[in-house]
């Protein structure tokens, strides 16, 4: 079984990455591999890395039912950048490890891999084309406070944490602008999604 054309999507924190692989999902019927669902999955109740973040943390880390307090764990780790990397530590390999499984077993001609850090953590050999999905830093905290119901210095704080998003940018092989209404968001994929067609990726 040939390997599936790989198409990496990543961006700005609360830039809609999410929204553009539903997007493309719904649309074309690509397979998505998401690495944020993937850390959520490796991070569940009697998991390995759960267990290894409750003997560091204590059971003050999770919520009554025993699942992960989120909100809590992100506290620490945007405050402290060596726990963010002791957690990363745990968590990456994992979630490579079940990415390049899912290519593996692809069996369409394209599989999309939304990979917030892609950058971060030196990806780029794992995808065969990069879309960065970008928004002004405006809209980003704005996005984030709304969404995670953060304060504003919680919300700059993970912000900070990335890559710059001028430096993503600059290393795209194509760049969606989320800074309009939804329907400009979709034509922007819809353009995309028809040049790496028309190129013969993922057909």
């Amino acid at each position: 079984m040939s390997s599936p054309f790989r198409l990496g999507i990543t961006g700005g924190i609360a830039c809609g990455k999410s929204v553009v692989a539903g997007y493309l999902q719904q649309q074309y019927g690509v397979p998505i591999v998401d690495a944020d669902i993937l850390a959520r999955q490796g991070v569940a109740v009697g998991t390995p890395i759960y267990q290894a973040i409750v003997d560091r943390y204590g059971e003050g880390i999770c919520h009554n039912d025993g699942t992960l307090d989120r909100s809590r764990l992100g506290e620490i780790i945007f405050a402290q950048p060596q726990e963010r990397q002791w957690l990363e530590a745990q968590i990456h390999p994992w979630v490579i490890a079940e990415m390049e499984q899912a290519i593996d077993t692809c069996e369409q001609p394209l599989l999309a891999l939304v990979i917030p850090l892609l950058f971060e953590v030196h990806l780029e050999g794992l995808v065969d084309h990069i879309w960065v999905v970008a928004a002004t830093p405006e809209q980003q905290l704005a996005r984030l406070q709304q969404r995670d119901r953060l304060a504003g210095h919680a919300a700059a704080q993970r912000l900070a944490s990335q890559l710059p998003l001028e430096e993503k940018i600059r290393r795209a092989d194509t760049v969606l602008w989320n800074t309009g209404s939804r329907e400009e968001l979709y034509r922007q994929v819809d353009q995309a999604f028809s040049l790496l067609a028309r190129n013969g990726k993922g057909s």
